[in-house]
């Protein structure tokens, strides 16, 4: 399973490996960079860990979905 960080990067957002060595992608904005991993992450198996502006952890996305090991409603 392959995992990865969508973090702020100054005024712009990164989408790095887990460990943080390799940048895969930079966006402008969180929002073009959510869009963008989604689609990334549709032809992989793993996590997007994405954090908030201030680099706190926001939300984690398990992809395919059927890979999360949690039982959640949504």
């Amino acid at each position: 399973m392959q995992n990865y960080h969508l973090s702020p990067d100054g005024d712009a957002w990164k989408l790095t490996s887990e460990d943080g060595t390799i940048t895969v992608q930079n966006f402008p904005t969180k929002e073009e960079a959510v869009e963008s991993c989604a689609a990334f992450m549709q032809e992989r198996t793993g996590s997007l860990k994405i954090h908030r502006a201030d680099g706190s952890f926001e939300e984690e996305r398990t992809y395919p979905r059927s890979a999360d090991p949690v039982e959640t409603k949504g």
